[in-house]
């Protein structure tokens, strides 16, 4: 749906995008993690057509963006909802008209035909009328979908946080977009609201299919709902791939990004060996049984579980000695664990 191929962006001297290529699926929630400064937000305005691009190329949905021009262009924004850290509300509107303001600008006038043409024999309401039924039906659908049907008319300086980027989230749908840009929703909110907006993205995802794509530096939006995840750091793409695979076995610089320095709390004398554990393992049956097995003693070091979604998946560093190496990893291995042996 989304193919970035060798991306580069300068404002000025500076180049803030260097050369990034990933792809985003349909129907994937996609999380674009990095410091701020990193380039994730440029990146995303470049993929709607807000910022233009020197070298590269964004393929979104069929077209590439650096051609659209014109009414062509802002067709194309349509299908590209968008979500940002400030809400962005209109506060002189109440919550209904705020929804509203995408559908009041474009209009119904192509379905309008089409009901006209299907009508021939029957008495049709005029355009106005029918504009006016077709958003109050849209909007009353949307304020259901993210739970504030007795706040339509409502003004924003009302609500909580938490509501106004229901809101803005609701106005992003009124146009039936394929795909919903979030730039740092969540980043303006506290912890127990950021997950009740994760799960309302979650479940737009799953039942209207809509792609989502989260530029974010919280760590726990990822975790929360991103399937994918690319860390952008200093306009460069470090690393790219599956949430639970990147944060069971985070490479230098994600540790980098997350603040890691487990190295330095190891033992400097034996060996130590970091275990993986997917969701379907469990440590601590394999450790006492390979403990038993073996006959050997070992020392835990740390771990740690990390939940995501619906699954908890963990790593755990033990550490053994010099001569007793060969014999735990060739048992690890056998049980088909994936292991690590740290200097």
């Amino acid at each position: 749906m989304i193919k970035i191929k060798n991306l580069s962006k300068r404002f000025g001297e500076v180049e803030v995008i260097k050369n990034v290529s990933l792809t985003i699926e349909e129907g994937r929630i996609y999380g674009i993690i990095g410091h701020s400064g990193a380039g994730k937000s440029t990146l995303l305005r470049c993929i709607n057509g807000l910022e233009s691009y020197e070298e590269g190329s964004i393929n979104v949905m069929g077209k590439e963006v650096r051609d659209l021009k014109g009414f062509e262009l802002r067709e194309f924004r349509k299908n590209l909802g968008m979500i940002f850290q400030g809400f962005n509300l209109l506060n002189r509107k109440n919550v209904f008209d705020n929804i509203a303001l995408p559908l009041e600008v474009w209009g119904f006038e192509e379905e309008y035909r089409e009901y006209k043409a299907n009508n021939r024999n029957g008495k049709c309401p005029s355009y106005r009328s029918f504009k006016k039924q077709r958003i109050q039906e849209k909007v009353t659908k949307l304020l259901n979908l993210v739970g504030l049907e007795d706040k339509a008319k409502v003004k924003p300086s009302s609500l909580s946080g938490g509501q106004k980027q229901r809101v803005a989230i609701a106005r992003a749908l009124a146009l039936d977009p394929k795909i919903l840009l979030c730039d740092e929703a969540t980043s303006a909110l506290d912890p127990k609201i950021t997950k009740d907006i994760l799960s309302l993205l979650s479940k737009i995802n799953k039942e209207l299919g809509i792609t989502i794509v989260i530029v974010t530096h919280q760590m726990e939006v990822v975790k929360e709902v991103c399937e994918k995840v690319a860390l952008i750091e200093g306009g460069i793409l470090k690393v790219e791939g599956k949430s639970e695979e990147l944060f069971l076995r985070p490479g230098v610089s994600l540790k980098k990004f997350l603040g890691e320095a487990d190295d330095d709390l190891l033992p400097t004398t034996g060996v130590n060996i970091k275990l993986f554990f997917p969701s379907t393992s469990s440590e601590n049956a394999l450790i006492t049984k390979m403990s038993r097995e073996l006959n050997i003693d070992f020392s835990i070091v740390w771990g740690k579980l990390e939940k995501f979604r619906d699954e908890v998946l963990g790593n755990l560093v033990i550490n053994i000695s010099e001569e007793d190496k060969e014999k735990v990893t060739n048992y690890l291995e056998e049980k088909g664990v994936v292991l690590e042996v740290l200097k």
